[in-house]
C-alpha cells in the first residue's frame, strides 16, 4: 500500500532535527538518546565486567527481592531464553542464585547475593561521573524536568498494563 501525496500535501520526512514534523521524530529522538545513554552506561559497567543486561537484572532485584523468572523477563523487557543467559551470568559470577519456591515445584526464584549487592553499589559509584556527563549539555534543573516528562510520558503506558 503507497501513501497518497497527490493532493499537494507535504509528507514530513523523520530527519531527527530539531524542528521535525514528522509523527515518528519523537521515536527517534528517544531512540537516539537511549542509544547514546546506553552507550554511556556500558562504559561504567565495563570494568565491573557485567553488561547493562546484567544491570537491568539486579536493579528488578534490589528493587522488588526475590523474583522468579517469567517476571524478571517481564519487568527488563528479556525473553525467557535471555533472562535464563543473564540468570545463569549471574549465578556463574557469584552475583544472584536460584531458589525453590514454596508451593511451586517448577517455579525458582532469583536473588540477589551479598556479593551481587556489593556490585549494585560500586555500578552506581562507578556511574555518577558518567551520568553527569551524560545530562552536561543540561540547563540548572533541567535533568529533574527530562526525568518527570520522560515519567510522564510512560504513564498511559504502566496505567494500561
Amino acid at each position: 500500500m503507497t501513501a497518497d501525496a497527490s493532493h499537494g500535501a507535504t509528507v514530513p520526512q523523520a530527519s531527527g532535527c530539531r524542528d521535525d514534523a514528522s509523527p515518528f521524530a519523537l521515536g527517534l529522538l528517544l531512540r537516539r538518546a537511549h542509544w547514546h545513554a546506553m552507550a554511556v552506561m556500558t562504559e561504567a559497567l565495563r570494568p565491573l565486567g557485567i553488561e547493562l543486561r546484567h544491570f537491568s537484572v539486579l536493579l528488578v532485584l534490589v528493587d522488588h527481592g526475590p523474583t522468579v523468572q517469567r517476571d524478571l523477563s517481564t519487568a527488563t523487557g528479556l525473553d525467557k531464553a535471555g533472562i535464563m543467559r543473564v540468570v545463569d551470568d549471574l549465578e556463574r559470577k557469584g552475583l544472584a542464585a536460584r531458589k525453590s519456591v514454596p508451593g511451586d515445584r517448577r517455579a525458582r526464584a532469583v536473588e540477589i547475593s551479598p556479593q551481587g549487592l556489593d556490585l549494585f553499589h560500586a555500578a552506581h559509584v562507578a556511574a555518577e561521573p558518567l551520568a553527569e556527563r551524560l545530562v552536561a549539555g543540561l540547563g540548572v534543573g533541567e535533568p529533574e524536568l527530562l526525568t518527570d516528562l520522560l515519567t510522564r510520558l510512560l504513564q498511559p503506558a504502566d496505567s494500561q498494563a
